[in-house]
């Protein structure tokens, strides 16, 4: 609550001195609404029936000289019913902020402070840089939560920029975390990213202090663990385009394997001039936790195929295949959509191991182990 107080104050003051500067003041609003229903006969709970309403206001205040101030305020409205029979049914649903940030904005600068979304690098499915968001590559709704911070960013002329920012206040776990972040304290970082022939590059910083978990126990083993994460990406595009992206999380404490963190992806993809086209990515994840940096001593390793088609103006057809190979494991999901209008349909299938292994893919491990089938409708206005 007092977090959102502070956005509120900054959003009136801002506006207040906006106002000083120019009249011209636009409002928008926008909002999506999802429903879907699921059956999986491998599950406890075989049916799912849901929904969510995510509306979205926006702001803009123009100021002079190609400078901007804009706002965003949108919610997340949810609720959620399994069943396995009709005498044996558990809900659950939840009304929380999804963005509440202001931002200024001049052809070279921009700030950004409040509940947003931070998310960078090559990679486009298994991302080692996925420090602040989690995002699941087969979600049609791309959803993830934000997190409270401050955001900078300039960009110079030559097209390389620099980022800065600060988070507080994020009680829950980010991207590839396993422990939360101790409270009370500040995070920060920054990234450069440069132009290459063919290409750009990207090394990035951040620090946060960590109360440690036993992965397999809900108490705290040891707090304000200070920890530095260390990011390299680079994308070319020659023929095909190609990435590697790179993460390194180094904990300062004697925690044996969780002393360290490497996730490593090699990744590309091209278009096949097969029909309407063929896109086609591949990812290969490399990921390990060891007592020593870089032993790879017990490292996991996944592979990703996607593979996309339209069938005309309205109709896509996407296959994703993840191929684990420690465990010898093949998990198929394809997606088929239909625009019609302002409303997309979208029927998924999917073929799992029950026993759900995929890397932070947030909370859909109990929903998609087994085979199954969803069908989502979203109506966007």
């Amino acid at each position: 609550m007092n977090r959102i107080i502070v956005i509120v104050f900054l959003l009136f003051n801002l506006g207040v001195f906006a106002q000083e500067n120019t009249n011209k003041i636009n409002l928008k609003y926008r909002g999506q609404v999802s429903a879907y229903s699921h059956f999986n006969p491998s599950n406890g709970q075989q049916i799912w029936v849901g929904g969510r309403y995510l509306p979205q206001f926006n702001s803009e205040l123009n100021l002079k000289e190609s400078r901007l101030i804009d706002f965003e305020a949108s919610a997340n409205i949810y609720g959620n019913t399994a069943m396995n029979s009709w005498d044996e049914t558990s809900s659950d649903g939840k009304i929380k902020p999804y963005r509440l940030w202001a931002r200024y904005s001049s052809p070279q600068l921009e700030i950004r402070a409040g509940l947003q979304k931070i998310n960078f690098g090559s990679a486009s499915m298994l991302r080692p840089l996925m420090w602040f968001d989690q995002i699941d590559p087969r979600d049609p709704l791309k959803l993830t939560d934000g997190v409270w911070g401050i955001l900078g960013r300039y960009y110079f002329l030559n097209n390389a920029n620099v980022w800065l920012w600060g988070l507080y206040g994020n009680k829950n776990t980010k991207g590839w975390e396993m422990s939360k972040t101790a409270k009370g304290m500040p995070e920060f970082g920054g990234r450069i990213q440069i132009p290459i022939p063919l290409g750009e590059a990207a090394f990035s910083y951040h620090h946060r202090t960590a109360n440690v978990q036993n992965p397999w126990m809900s108490v705290i083993s040891e707090s304000n663990i200070p920890e530095n994460r260390l990011g390299f990406d680079v994308r070319l595009d020659w023929v095909v385009g190609c990435w590697v992206e790179a993460s390194w999380i180094k904990k300062e404490a004697d925690l044996g394997f969780y002393n360290n963190q490497e996730v490593l992806n090699v990744g590309m993809d091209y278009t096949l001039g097969i029909g309407s086209g063929i896109y086609i990515a591949f990812e290969q994840l490399l990921m390990a936790y060891d007592e020593k940096a870089f032993a790879f001593t017990n490292p996991v390793s996944f592979s990703l195929l996607s593979m996309s088609y339209p069938l005309g103006m309205f109709d896509n057809l996407n296959a994703i295949v993840y191929y684990d190979w420690k465990n010898s494991n093949a998990y198929n999901f394809v997606n088929y959509q239909h625009q019609f209008n302002n409303i997309s349909m979208y029927v998924m299938g999917y073929w799992n191991p029950e026993n759900y292994n995929i890397p932070t893919q947030g909370g859909s491990t109990n929903l998609f182990g087994g085979k199954g089938i969803q069908l989502m409708l979203v109506w966007d206005h």
